[in-house]
């Protein structure tokens, strides 16, 4: 039978309402940079003249 890690477990206890909210931060943040690029690129491919 394997031993219970109680340190491990009062280490995520502690870090683990912390590191959530960064994560959901950080991945709302990469998100929106994202599709602001994205937009910014269709954006210049309908504005930019078309050369022939």
């Amino acid at each position: 039978m394997k031993k219970i890690k109680l340190n491990m477990i009062l280490q995520w206890m502690v870090f683990f309402p912390i590191i959530l909210p960064l994560c959901m931060i950080f991945g709302a943040v990469q998100g929106a940079i994202q599709m602001a690029e994205r937009v910014l690129i269709q954006f210049w491919s309908d504005v930019a003249p078309t050369v022939k």
